[in-house]
Parts: C-alpha cells; sequence; structure tokens
C-alpha cells in the first residue's frame, strides 16, 4: 500500500504528463481533490471582471490627447485601421483623466473607486485579439480558440488545482439577467471532464431558491436524499463497470454532479446569504446587483471556490455604438464601486496576496467614432487590469499608438495573458497538458509568453 501510494503521488504531482486514463482513474476518487501545481504559486484563487461587450480603452484606462487635435478629422494616413463598420473621425474621450497613487497612473473619472487603488494594479495598455467580432473573441479571451469552444480558463484552472472547498462547485460564472453572447461556451469544459466546467449563477435574484435553481428539496429531507444517492451511486457503478464504461468521463461527470449537488445544500445558503454580512461592507459594495454579486465572490473565495467569473450582463452591455456619453457613465458606475471595493476588502483581509483580480473584455473600441457618438471593435489594442496573486501594483505595461488604435509597445496577445495567469498559478503554460483526440492540448495552444514585467 505505501508503494502504491507513492506510484499515485507520482502520477498527480506531474499535471503536466497527465494523459485521459489516468485522469479517469483519479475522477473516480475525486476529481476536485486539491493538487499541487508544477511550481510555487503565488496566486491560489482567481476572480475575473469580464465587461462583455468590449470596454472603451481610451475612455477608462488609455488616455490619447493626441485625438483633440483630429476631433471630427480623418487621422494621419497609416494611422487607421479597417473597422468592422462604418466609422469616421478622430473621436477624443469627452471624460478627463487624472493621475493616480505614488505610481501616478492615469485613470478616468469614470472609476473612481479603482483610482483609489490604482497602487495595486498593473495596466496592459497594449493588449491584442484577433477578430473584430463578439464570438471569435468571446472564445479567445475565455477558451484559447476564437474558432471552437475548447476549455476555458477556469475549467483548466479547475483541472489544474481541485477546489479547497469539497461543497461548492470549483468555478462558478455570475451572470445577471440570462447568459452572455456565446452563452454556456464561456465557461464550458470542453473535452476536459464535465466536473470541471463552470456552474453558472443569475445573480439578479436575491433569494437563494432563485440564485440556484433546485437547491432545496421541498419534499424530501437531506438523510432521505443521503439514501437515495446511495442507491443511485451503486446503480450507476454497476452501470460504470459493465460494458467496459469505466474511462467514460461523461459518466463520472454526471455522478459527480449529483454529489455535489448534494454537498451544496449544506453550504451554498450560507455563501450566497448576505445577510450575515455586517452593514458597513454591503455598503461598500453596493446594495445593486453589482454590488451584491462581487460581495458574493468574496465570500465564495474565502470557502475555497478556485474561479469566480463575474459578468456585467446578459448579451453585451458594454457593445457601445452609440452615444458613449450617455452609455459609459452608468456602466462605469456599475462596474466601479464594486472592483474598488473587493480591492480594499481582499487586502484588510490578507486575502488579495494570493487572489489573482482580472478586469477587462474581449476586445477595446475604436479611437473614431461611429454613428451618434459611439466606437466601433477594437481587437488590435485595448487594456485589461489585473491585481494581486503576484502582480506588480503601481505598472503600466504596454502602449497602443499615439490614438490607441493599435498595440505597438511589448505586445501582450491573448495567448500570453493566459500564459502569465497560469504561472501566477503555478503552472507552465506549455507542459501543462491533456490529451484528446491523439494530441496533446494545451490553453495558450501552442503560443504565449509569460509577461514578466507585470510580476512583483
Amino acid at each position: 500500500m505505501g508503494m502504491g501510494t507513492l506510484g499515485l503521488a507520482s502520477l498527480l504531482g506531474d499535471l503536466g504528463s497527465l494523459t485521459p486514463v489516468a485522469r479517469a482513474d483519479t475522477t473516480v476518487m475525486n476529481p476536485l481533490a486539491p493538487r499541487v501545481p508544477h511550481f510555487h504559486p503565488r496566486a491560489r484563487r482567481v476572480v475575473h471582471f469580464f465587461l462583455n461587450g468590449g470596454p472603451s480603452h481610451v475612455d477608462l484606462l488609455d488616455p490619447k490627447p493626441a485625438l483633440e487635435k483630429y476631433a471630427g478629422k480623418p487621422l494621419p494616413e497609416g494611422a487607421s485601421l479597417r473597422t468592422e463598420r462604418r466609422t469616421g473621425g478622430a473621436l477624443p474621450s469627452p471624460f478627463p483623466f487624472r493621475k493616480h497613487g505614488r505610481s501616478g497612473i492615469p485613470v478616468s473619472d469614470l472609476l473612481p473607486s479603482i483610482a483609489r487603488c490604482a497602487d495595486d494594479i498593473a495596466v496592459i495598455r497594449s493588449m491584442r485579439a484577433e477578430i473584430p467580432n463578439h464570438e471569435p473573441s468571446l472564445m479567445l479571451m475565455n477558451c484559447g480558440d476564437q474558432q471552437m469552444a475548447r476549455p476555458s480558463v477556469g475549467s483548466w484552472v479547475t483541472y489544474g488545482l481541485g477546489t479547497e472547498n469539497q461543497n461548492l462547485p470549483g468555478f462558478i460564472a455570475m451572470c445577471p439577467g440570462g447568459y452572455p453572447i456565446k452563452e454556456t461556451d464561456n465557461w464550458t469544459s470542453g473535452f476536459l471532464p464535465g466536473v470541471y466546467q463552470g456552474t453558472y449563477v443569475d445573480s439578479q435574484h436575491t433569494r437563494l431558491e432563485k440564485l440556484i435553481e433546485n437547491i432545496q428539496n421541498r419534499n424530501v429531507g437531506l438523510e432521505a436524499q443521503r439514501r437515495q444517492l446511495d442507491l443511485l451511486r451503486d446503480i450507476n457503478a454497476e452501470h460504470r463497470n459493465a460494458g467496459g464504461r469505466g474511462g467514460d468521463p461523461r459518466l463520472e461527470a454526471r455522478i459527480q454532479s449529483f454529489e455535489l449537488a448534494y454537498r451544496m445544500q449544506m453550504e451554498a445558503a450560507d455563501a450566497f446569504d448576505l445577510s450575515r454580512e455586517p452593514e458597513p461592507i454591503r455598503r461598500m459594495y453596493g446594495e445593486h446587483v453589482h454590488g451584491r454579486q462581487t460581495l458574493i465572490a468574496r465570500r465564495l473565495l474565502e470557502r475555497g471556490v478556485r474561479f469566480v467569473q463575474l459578468w456585467h450582463g446578459a448579451s453585451q452591455p458594454w457593445d457601445t455604438h452609440a452615444d458613449i456619453k450617455g452609455n459609459l457613465p452608468k456602466l462605469s458606475k456599475e462596474i466601479d464601486q464594486p472592483v474598488g471595493a473587493l480591492l480594499v476588502d481582499l487586502k484588510q483581509r490578507g486575502m488579495l496576496d494570493d487572489t489573482l483580480v482580472i478586469f477587462g473584455g474581449e476586445f477595446g473600441r475604436t479611437p473614431v467614432s461611429e454613428g451618434e457618438g459611439g466606437r466601433d471593435h477594437n481587437p488590435f489594442g485595448f487594456s485589461v487590469f489585473l491585481a494581486g496573486g503576484g502582480v506588480r501594483g503601481g505598472t503600466v505595461y504596454g502602449a497602443t499608438d499615439d490614438f490607441g488604435f493599435r498595440a505597438v509597445e511589448d505586445v501582450v496577445h491573448v495567448h500570453d495573458l493566459h500564459a502569465t495567469i497560469l504561472h501566477l498559478l503555478g503552472f507552465d503554460h506549455e507542459r501543462f497538458t491533456y490529451r484528446y483526440a491523439g494530441r496533446d492540448f494545451r490553453l495558450t495552444d501552442v503560443h504565449g509568453q509569460v509577461v514578466r514585467g507585470i510580476l512583483a
């Protein structure tokens, strides 16, 4: 037994060499058990604020005073890029920027709470995607492939690290009011076992029964449910062992989902119950849907959930093709207070050091106008920021051109961002693979370089 344990530890210790057969064997034991990554991680958990629709970097995190000179006029020759829709002249930001913190990072007045945390964030201004369409860009940012719904970042992280709480899902995606574009493909487990798929929560609701469907059984108590599940487990085990189905990851995922759903009844009520939080904390986050879902995210993270993704809302709310003067203040006000509150709250609880915070969308917006004061999609240059979990705060990395159209300095492709996220979690992205259909797949495909300039 001792030698067998050593052999199993060796198998589990090198995630880069796992095969589907080996993964199926460990799934039978506990697919969500905590696991050790390739090297010592700086971050243990992740919260991802996803501003779906494409936030305008030139109005939030990347000031471009040169746009004033060309306001309403075509940009100089060679400065414009082909856009998805018909666009006009330069559109300067109507929102002022100010420098904040000891680092002096310029942040728009639209984000005052985030601005107060300037010394804790690293702004990457040189992000680059591929295509100016939502669907492929969402897939690239979430799954590392713009054509196919491969395993999402959260699924890879949960597959690699497991979770620290067996009574809650390891990966939770919250989106108030319904699904974003591409729906569940954004948090799919792809070819990884289904147990690593994100669990969707419609965070517009306040009652637990609405937040998590069927969380409470009104007809059968926990003891009776346990007896039912034990019988079901025995029947499923017999089914699994008959006819060579022992390696079927779909069957294993279904069995595990029954068990997780039962265990969630005991802990989900506590994690999602914000009445247990002091009133000053609730006020700090805000008594609105984004404040509530962000505070829930903090409660999930401190209870051991590995990856929480917070979407802004159904469809693509940040898709501001018109009237940025009217739309951006509203959108920014909804998200700024909760993000700033989370950064402060994590820091005062000692959690920011090992929690990675990500803030951004699938691409940015054009510095030229579209229609009545709007901006078109821009994958050629945009901004995201990271904080906590081994990130060097008070940092601005990379740059777009004078007008904010394309990344020109220290360009960071989405694959590079993914490589950096995995690095902070303790993984060599080139070794972190899963064999499927005769090939060793990884989140970064055959690309990606760690952005060492933002590491603490």
